[in-house]
């Protein structure tokens, strides 16, 4: 049997954040995007049941913002990261559901942006802005999101000029409880992966076969464990343009190109089996699989899907335009193969 999606209506036409929790329990974010997709406010929405109904619970003003990352550790307790310069990066954290939220972060530097967000576990947790003052900014929490403080900038390596980070939700990542990765797209012919081993304070930087500007960069960011894991990246949204897919064995020190989807893809999601070897990535044109670490990739939708998320025994969900949310339907065996 091939593999679907099972496509539910959600209450908003563009969602692009997403995190699963459970197979009743999903997060998920979307903006405003521009002139160009101009086709829904800011908003936070949440199911309990399964995706069958989902409810706006976007902070109040959020319709006004761009809400690019969202984190969820059960039905009643998310961050949702809203992406901007100056103050329109923020992030919110509710323990209710999405009742009240509390604004922990609102940002002050003018030429800061947020890109994405990730948590080590419960407490621990970073955020990632785009270079300021010729380096990346960190933020770090260690009290669950409750509150953030701007990591010293001594540990990061030096941005290249023009260089930053694609707000796709994935494009910052953590595994462990130590280590972090993250994308970016400089100018010229390799985008960059920027690693730490102590939750933020020191990084070091590779460059990796994903093409920079004019290409999108890196876009997705994916491990299974701290050694293995994928980078997605690379095309033309313009044009359709496939994306192309790096491997890491090493923890990210060395990537090797391994193939490529269909088309363009923003976002990616390891399906959890008992192999290194099974992902699923979503863009504007369709969804393809690979079962073999990211060497080959099969398409098997083409609906518009921004964000995708997996979890342990919770199965996998993407989120897009049109109103849409959507289940992977066809279970993955053990082995990795559907």
């Amino acid at each position: 049997m091939s593999l679907s999606w099972r496509f539910t209506q959600t209450v908003t036409p563009s969602l692009a954040g997403i995190e699963v929790v459970n197979r009743q329990v999903v997060w998920a974010s979307g903006s405003f995007i521009g002139p160009d997709e101009a086709d829904g406010p800011g908003i936070v929405v949440r199911t309990i049941d399964g995706g069958a109904s989902w409810t706006d619970v976007t902070p109040p003003g959020g319709e006004h913002l761009t809400f690019r990352d969202i984190r969820a550790f059960d039905r009643d307790h998310a961050l949702a990261l809203a992406s901007g310069f100056a103050e329109d990066s923020k992030i919110y954290r509710t323990t209710d559901g999405g009742i009240k939220w509390n604004p922990v972060f609102v940002n002050q530097e003018p030429k800061a942006f947020y890109d994405g967000i990730a948590f080590f576990d419960r407490d621990h947790g970073i955020a990632l802005s785009d270079p300021v003052g010729g380096k990346f900014r960190i933020l770090t929490t260690d009290d669950g999101g409750r509150s953030w403080k701007i990591a010293p900038k001594n540990g990061m390596p030096p941005a290249l000029p023009d260089e930053f980070g694609r707000a796709t939700g994935t494009c910052l990542v953590a595994k462990g409880p130590r280590d972090a990765w993250f994308g970016t797209q400089p100018v010229g012919p390799g985008s960059r992966v920027f690693h730490t081993r102590d939750r933020g304070r020191t990084w070091s930087v590779v460059t990796t076969p994903i093409p920079g500007d004019p290409d999108f960069g890196i876009a997705s960011l994916a491990f299974w464990d701290t050694k293995h894991g994928l980078a997605l990246g690379g095309g033309d949204p313009g044009t359709n343009k496939p994306s192309v897919v790096a491997a890491t064995a090493d923890g990210g020190a060395t990537w090797t190109r391994v193939g490529s989807p269909a088309g363009f893809r923003t976002n990616m999601a390891l399906i959890p089996t008992n192999t290194r070897d099974t992902a699923v990535a979503v863009g504007f044109s369709g969804s393809d699989i690979t079962t073999d670490g990211g060497r080959t990739w099969h398409q098997f939708d083409q609906a518009d899907l921004r964000g995708v998320s997996c979890k342990q025994d919770a199965g996998c969900w993407a989120v897009g335009k049109n109103f849409l949310a959507a289940e992977l339907m066809q279970p993955i065996s053990a082995t990795g193969r559907p």
